[in-house]
């Protein structure tokens, strides 16, 4: 009997995970308790039962629960140490799942009001990411996102602090919160700040919209990466122009289903993407409130959509691929990739 390959030490980079969403249940309740913060019963009860909370997304009210929820989560980081800390944690999961190089998404804006503002505040974050990065071995590096709900000009803002800091460890710009407000069209400014800078444009698309949003981010914002992208399924022409332009979709499985983008774990279009060639980079977007981190979204493509080891390998390849790692840290992880399909 072939022995079962495990799966969290197959080497992958994860491109898709928000700072705030990326925490531990138990470290929100603590740092709750540390900071005195009044948590809202629904999110306790999560964080304790293990349980993510019931949400659908995919309608107004779904979506703002689903915020006020996050919201409630990033209240509790409010010191460099809470930063540290998160930061050290996350890339302490993310190596019990296998990846080798991670990508952490952070709207600065959220925390520079408690941590003396834009600059002092990424300062930390990166502080944070290099010296955990040393200790782990872990390859970390930070994506600066822009909030969809809030002006254009606040996303230029973000842009040109993104570029100011791409020797310090940003490699990316991206755009989050509900796409259903906000046409890209409206960040097409700071995302040409961005890529003159030499960032990586990796908007979110093709989430709570249907193709045409994906569509967006790859005319209007450049994308060289989408963030979820799974809508695109539906349009066999966009299929393959993501395809044909190698254009990597980070996919979230579990959020998907969350979040209510589909409503079972096989209705979510693995293999419809895979088939059609187009790159995909698996990701846990936020495990504090979707129950699952990295290596279970690779358990999802092998239980649930019948991937066999092979083909998770390339899955894995994709991700590495897709990532903004530097070639000798990609050739590293794809040699491992090798090694653990050969065992």
């Amino acid at each position: 009997m072939e022995r079962v390959r495990d799966l969290s030490e197959l080497p992958k980079a994860h491109l898709h995970l928000h700072f705030t969403g990326s925490m531990r249940p138990s470290t929100v309740l603590e740092l709750a308790d540390k900071h005195g913060v009044r948590l809202p019963e629904m999110l306790t009860g999560a964080l304790t039962s293990g349980e993510p909370p019931k949400l659908k997304a995919t309608d107004e009210r779904g979506w703002f629960r689903f915020q006020r929820l996050y919201d409630a989560a990033r209240s509790c980081v409010r010191e460099p140490e809470d930063i540290r800390r998160l930061v050290r944690e996350a890339a302490l999961e993310d190596l019990r799942d296998g990846s080798g190089w991670l990508e952490i998404q952070v709207d600065p804006t959220s925390y520079a009001p408690r941590l003396g503002g834009l600059i002092p505040t990424l300062e930390i974050i990166l502080d944070a990411v290099d010296s955990t990065s040393r200790e782990t071995g872990l390859g970390i590096r930070v994506l600066v996102a822009a909030n969809r709900m809030k002006h254009p000009l606040d996303a230029r803002t973000l842009a040109r602090l993104a570029v100011r800091y791409a020797d310090r460890g940003v490699v990316g710009f991206g755009l989050s919160n509900d796409e259903r407000r906000g046409m890209a069209r409206d960040f097409d400014r700071a995302f040409h700040i961005a890529r003159e800078g030499g960032l990586l444009s990796a908007p979110h698309g093709g989430e709570l919209t249907g193709p045409a949003s994906v569509r967006d981010c790859l005319d209007d914002l450049h994308a060289g990466r989408i963030g979820h992208g799974v809508r695109a399924a539906e349009d066999p022409w966009l299929l393959k122009r993501l395809a044909d332009r190698q254009v990597t979709c980070e996919v979230c499985p579990s959020s998907n289903v969350a979040l209510g983008v589909y409503e079972k774990p096989e209705d979510v279009p693995l293999r419809t993407f895979f088939d059609a060639g187009v790159p995909m980079a698996l990701g846990a977007d936020d495990p504090l409130l979707f129950g699952s981190r990295l290596a279970a979204q690779y358990e999802i493509a092998r239980h649930v959509h019948g991937f066999s080891d092979p083909e998770l390998a390339e899955l894995a390849r994709q991700s590495v691929r897709g990532s903004a790692a530097p070639e000798d840290a990609k050739a590293r992880l794809l040699a491992g990739v090798d090694d653990w399909l050969a065992s």
